[in-house]
């Protein structure tokens, strides 16, 4: 009697839960309106002063222009504000507003890199920062497994985690700042002072040396000539 009871609610049950399963793996939809590199960064925490460099340099009107007036992907490297606070004291003061544009810059990608895109692409990767190929804003990555490893020539970086991605803007979370070699490599060791000579001070003539011989026998020749004036003198006499 109870099977007959409950037999034609079986049904209903089965779709309630199969409904509610599906609802719950949907994805939420991404946020409407245009898209925000700030806003992102905001949202995601810990990324201050990634934050205020891109407002600094203007690097954030020109991303979100980029993004929503063109269908050109990009790929931001965002580093935090730890990161940051590992950094030298004063780095980022010591720098001209030129140089920060390039620093912020040399975070960004002018295409759209999923992490299966980094076991294949090829090095060295071209940034906003300008042309790598002469060696002054090198990129290289390498990969192990899972784990992407970014290298600039003076540091290098590990890809933490995806903070966005949409197909079109990606932001990966990296552990470092990424440091150009053409603003933070090591300049050359310059060329040792040359050193002064010194002044030349005579040396003593050691003993038995042929000055104290030319005295000696200067005194031997004066002394032979005074004997021979004697011995001449006496025999005059006798004479």
């Amino acid at each position: 009697m109870r099977k007959q009871l409950l037999s034609p609610f079986v049904p209903f049950l089965m779709f309630f839960l199969y409904s509610s399963t599906t609802f719950a793996q949907t994805p939420s939809p991404a946020p409407s309106g245009p898209t925000n590199i700030t806003a992102i960064l905001a949202k995601a925490g810990q990324f201050t002063t990634l934050i205020r460099l891109l407002k600094s340099t203007q690097e954030a009107d020109q991303i979100n222009t980029q993004l929503n007036n063109s269908n050109q992907g990009l790929t931001v490297f965002a580093p935090t504000d730890n990161s940051f606070a590992n950094l030298k004291a004063g780095t980022l003061n010591s720098l001209s507003d030129q140089q920060k544009v390039q620093l912020v810059q040399f975070h960004i990608l002018p295409n759209f890199l999923s992490m299966s895109n980094f076991q294949t692409v090829s090095n060295p990767l071209r940034t906003q920062a300008g042309n790598s190929a002469d060696g002054e804003f090198p990129l290289n990555v390498t990969t192990s497994g899972n784990q992407v490893n970014i290298t600039t020539g003076v540091n290098t970086a590990t890809v933490a985690n995806t903070i966005y991605t949409d197909g079109q803007l990606v932001v990966y979370q990296v552990d470092q700042v990424l440091l150009p070699l053409d603003l933070f490599g090591t300049a050359p060791a310059p060329a040792p002072a040359p050193s002064k000579p010194e002044k030349d001070v005579p040396a003593k003539a050691p003993a038995g040396s042929k000055e104290d011989a030319s005295v000696d026998s200067s005194g031997a020749s004066i002394a032979t000539v005074s004997f021979g004036v004697v011995l001449i003198a006496a025999i005059s006499l006798k004479l």
